[in-house]
């Protein structure tokens, strides 16, 4: 299934091959092909994803531009590690741009904007009972940014598309997904008809506490994976 708010983030130049190569990379960190602090090479990618080697480079400097993607001299490409500080960062960051933009959005919400945000609701229900993560994630995302964009406020929206690149892409879905599907359905529905009511207190108490409590989780996860490395040795 293509993944609208995926692709609206190509870089706006470059040739129609860039674009491609530079969506397909970002659709093997959706799905944890590429994984946090993993080495490779602009020539696996090309063969990978069956381009020419120009496309995939100018991709992977894009990507480097976003932080996605580091580049080393005589070494190669990586994908960024695990940073639980900037993770902490983004969450926070995401529950102060998010609880901003209620109040324009209630102020602008009509029926038809209702409506749309009920769909994207139904859509990340619908993906609770999927197995793929990266499905998970595209309607987590598409929900919290369909709520954005009706505030009419783009370039805030813009930049909380951007914390979701770093938060699904940088970090994958098997990292980040430690929080229970049905938790973030009941917080999504309840926040929902909060914005139903045109309750803006409680929905924006209901956001803080639905991003604070993904937050926890994900820190307690981030946590335990670096322990289990420690304790390997790696």
């Amino acid at each position: 299934m293509p993944n609208r708010a995926l692709q609206s983030a190509a870089p706006a130049r470059g040739s129609d091959h860039t674009r491609l190569a530079y969506r397909g990379i970002r659709n093997l960190m959706l799905h944890n092909e590429l994984t946090p602090g993993q080495k490779f090479s602009y020539r696996d990618l090309a063969e990978r994803l069956g381009m020419s080697q120009t496309p995939i480079i100018q991709a992977l400097k894009w990507l480097e531009f976003q932080q996605l993607v580091r580049h080393e001299p005589h070494r190669g490409y990586f994908t960024a590690p695990v940073d639980p500080r900037e993770v902490d960062e983004i969450y926070q960051t995401r529950e102060l741009i998010e609880g901003a933009l209620l109040g324009a959005t209630l102020e602008r919400l009509d029926d038809a904007g209702l409506q749309h945000l009920q769909r994207a609701l139904a859509e990340h229900h619908k993906a609770s009972r999927e197995r793929y993560l990266a499905e998970r994630l595209e309607k987590d995302m598409a929900f919290h940014l369909t709520l954005a964009s009706l505030s009419g406020n783009r370039i805030q929206t813009r930049i909380l598309a951007d914390l979701f690149d770093l938060l699904y892409l940088k970090y994958g879905g098997r990292i980040l997904f430690s929080t229970s599907m049905a938790s973030a359905d009941s917080d999504h529905q309840e926040l929902y008809d909060r914005i139903a009511d045109r309750d803006l207190q409680s929905a924006r108490r209901t956001l803080s506490r639905h991003i604070r409590r993904v937050r926890r989780h994900v820190l307690r996860g981030l946590a335990q994976i670096t322990a289990e490395k420690d304790r390997a040795g790696l």
